[in-house]
């Protein structure tokens, strides 16, 4: 590896072609993704990788002037101390807002590149082209708010944030919300079943420590094998499936904690048992506002029919324990 002080000139020329020519393919990549769920956006996207591959050829133009047809193959990965491109655009879910950043980051990265490359470049020609495209790469930003004006009108960002909604929605909060309620609900018979039935705290805890955890990883593995997202817009099964695991766990979690309480403390069973019922009607009132919030359900029907449904479970756990 070199460093770019390093360089010839013929050299730093053909690493400037290498970067333009990536960028491009990097932005073109955003906008396939995207293309979709966010046209007018993807449209900006399209036009940052059209300006970045006139600038290839402009590049280009100006390195066979001076050198000939043969471009040395140099790439970033060849310069020491040189900002890498990370490959975030590999990733299946990468948000509109992501790229957005990533690509503000690239624009400054590469005008800095221009302006080291012009402080070593000897030749006139080639540091005024150097120089005019660090201003240019610093002037995307205005660029591209000014794209944005153009392809995102107020119908158009009105679309975009219904589209982006109902993604976070299919995404984040329908697996996190079926799983949260499972393991507050599904968790509540064996726990208390265990509580009533030994009366003591810390057998009961790792009963509830055991469902809660059980069904994490059960429902993890089932919204992550329920479909690969492609058909259904989803996303990433892994994901989705991390997320439901996670919330399904912490929905069994939280009312099993107070029965940590120690068996020495007088009344332990009573009082662990006391916070625990607490703890559940809190889940289920969260559960309840979350389906009214981002499912569209009346909040008054969203409470009955999580609450009654709580509420049945729990009662069958205590009568099973106490039998």
């Amino acid at each position: 590896m070199k460093y770019l002080s390093e360089l010839t000139e013929s050299e730093v020329l053909a690493l400037a072609i290498a970067n333009e020519e990536e960028d491009s393919r990097i932005y073109q990549t955003f906008a396939e993704k995207i293309r979709k769920t966010y046209p007018d956006s993807a449209r900006v996207f399209d036009e940052m990788a059209e300006e970045e591959r006139s600038h290839r050829s402009t590049l280009y133009d100006a390195f066979r002037q001076r050198f000939g047809e043969h471009l040395p193959p140099i790439r970033r990965e060849d310069v020491r101390g040189f900002m890498k491109r990370r490959s975030i655009w590999l990733l299946e879910n990468l948000g509109l807002d992501r790229m957005r950043r990533e690509a503000e980051m690239m624009e400054l990265q590469a005008a800095n590149f221009y302006d080291k490359a012009a402080a070593q470049t000897q030749d006139l020609g080639v540091r005024e082209l150097f120089v005019h495209l660090a201003e240019v790469e610093r002037g995307h930003g205005h660029r591209a708010a000014e794209s944005e004006d153009r392809n995102l009108t107020l119908p158009a960002r009105q679309r975009e944030d219904e589209a982006s909604r109902r993604v976070f929605i299919l995404q984040y909060v329908q697996p996190g919300l079926v799983g949260l309620m499972d393991g507050s609900v599904s968790t509540l018979a064996p726990l208390f079943a265990a509580a009533f039935a030994t009366r003591e705290n810390w057998p009961t805890f790792l009963v509830g420590l055991a469902a809660a955890i059980g069904a994490g990883i059960s429902m993890g593995f089932a919204e992550a094998l329920s479909d690969d997202g492609k058909l259904s817009g989803r996303g990433s099964p892994l994901i989705r499936g991390i997320v439901c695991g996670l919330m399904t766990t912490i929905g069994g979690i939280f009312h099993t904690i107070p029965y940590l309480v120690p068996q020495t403390v007088p009344n332990a069973f009573t009082i662990a048992t006391s916070i625990a019922a607490v703890i559940v009607l809190i889940e289920l009132s969260i559960i309840s506002w979350v389906r009214a919030r981002y499912m569209d359900t009346p909040l008054l029907r969203a409470a009955f029919q999580v609450v009654i449904g709580g509420i049945l479970v729990f009662l069958a756990g205590i009568l099973i324990g106490s039998a």
